[in-house]
């Protein structure tokens, strides 16, 4: 294959990945080619990726498919040729690589460790293939920080300090081994079944594409992370909007007046302007499970946006409604500790701790039904599952019923709205619904959705 057309499926896989690189990046992508030449893969790797990737956050997915599609190698590495080491061998070799930080070591041997511990069935046989995660788990590299501890110091002392400074860099330098042998199994698996499918499906995808329901420790907090920066791209857009409808309506008679001027070709429309107060938000949160993740992402970023709304106010539930307003203003709100302390000191549940979103919806209809007034926008984060309880739409209908706007965002795919105990479709008959699985999604959605 030419390297023009390994260009196009590379930049191909980017799109599929959620980094819209263009016709116009992809000239400039073969152009980064043209100029830096093939000869030294790293450079050609950061040439690329100043030419493609435009936001935070893209890279490790970059670097990804950089490594697929252009391997540093193919087949069978050059030392397993002729004969693979044994487990032991291989860790003795590994730490040895590891005291010295020899790149170059390091790369043979994660290709070593997937030829000799990664292969299921018959390797490059029908139902064979290779598994960076079954070397890994036999080759069990973190185990040997210890080791490798006493191979750096040779026997000569060192204080605490120093010590804790080398442990740090020994796990640095495992972490990265590990994964050049999770990119050295995604290169045997691309010859075996084509670079295209394991793209598509061995890559991470990017944090703000992980589904909210899956996702990571880490991964939710790289979205929390991310809040402030999303905040001010969204606080801009909605500004414009605002602008843009205050405009209003062409005045017919003040355009007129005005086209006296230029023989009476209205050149310069006159508008009549209208000056309409900022909303007011009500966010009422599923707080139970995995869900608690998406509601805790989207609290933050409402509560960045803040100075966009005359008031936000801010619901949780998960048998019982309880306010958490207080909880999530600026200053108080600690991203990381955020869901711990809502659980901690509002009052969520009182049975079973299994969502009831009867009984929440009702309480919040007894209980803080004034929240609800003409000039609020309802947001209802949730996933619809009531435990096979009531949903009680009557309740929902009256807390809705005031309101200016009512959205309700759900977690999880449409194909599995009212499955199991889903009540989502019932729901969605009395608040417009709509799919929010990611940030990526959520990031839509809020700029579409959210008054201006």
């Amino acid at each position: 294959m030419s390297v023009p057309d390994r260009l196009v499926e590379f930049v191909g896989a980017l799109r599929e990945q959620g980094i819209p690189a263009g016709p116009s990046e992809t000239v400039d992508a073969a152009a980064v080619l043209e100029v830096l030449g093939l000869a030294d893969r790293e450079r050609m790797r950061e040439g690329l990726a100043a030419a493609l990737v435009r936001r935070g956050g893209q890279r490790a997915v970059f670097d990804a498919a950089f490594d697929l599609f252009f391997p540093l190698g193919v087949g069978t590495p050059e030392r397993g040729r002729e004969e693979l080491p044994d487990l032991e061998r291989l860790r003795n070799e590994l730490v040895e690589a590891l005291a010295t930080n020899d790149e170059q070591n390091l790369a043979q041997l994660a290709g070593l460790a997937v030829e000799a511990l990664g292969q299921y069935g018959s390797g490059s046989g029908p139902g064979g293939g290779f598994s960076a995660y079954q070397a890994l788990d036999r080759l069990q590299p973190q185990t040997l920080l210890v080791r490798v501890l006493a191979a750096i110091r040779a026997g000569a002392p060192a204080g605490e300090f120093t010590e804790r400074l080398e442990r740090d860099e020994i796990r640095r330098r495992i972490e990265a081994f590990r994964g050049r042998v999770r990119t050295e199994g995604r290169r045997r698996a691309a010859e075996l079944r084509g670079r295209e499918q394991v793209a598509r499906h061995a890559i991470a995808p990017a944090a703000d594409r992980v589904d909210f329901l899956i996702a990571s420790r880490s991964q939710l907090a790289e979205l929390r992370r991310a809040v402030h920066p999303l905040s001010r791209k969204l606080a801009t857009r909605l500004v414009a909007r605002r602008r843009r409808h205050a405009r209003g309506q062409i005045d017919v008679r003040r355009t007129l007046r005005r086209s006296l001027n230029t023989g009476g070709v209205p050149v310069r429309p006159a508008y009549r302007r209208h000056r309409p107060g900022r909303p007011e938000i009500v966010l009422i949160c599923d707080m139970s499970g995995s869900v608690a993740g998406f509601a805790n992402f989207t609290m933050l970023l409402v509560q960045a946006l803040r100075d966009q709304f005359s008031k936000v106010r801010v619901f949780a539930f998960i048998d019982t409604m309880d306010e958490i307003t207080h909880l999530v203003t600026a200053g108080s709100a600690d991203p990381e500790r955020l869901g711990s302390r809502i659980h901690a000191e509002a009052t969520l549940s009182t049975w079973d701790g299994h969502s009831d979103y009867g009984r929440a919806l009702g309480d919040f209809a007894e209980r803080y039904a004034g929240a609800v007034g003409s000039r609020t926008s309802v947001l209802i984060l949730g996933d619809a599952r009531t435990n096979g309880g009531d949903p009680n739409l009557a309740a929902l209908r009256r807390i809705l019923a005031p309101a200016r706007h009512a959205y309700w965002l759900n977690p999880e795919r449409t194909t599995l709205w009212s499955t199991g105990d889903s009540a989502a479709r019932a729901y969605a008959e009395l608040v417009e619904m709509h799919e929010c699985r990611n940030a990526h999604q959520l990031t839509r959605l809020v700029t579409r959705l959210l008054p201006t």
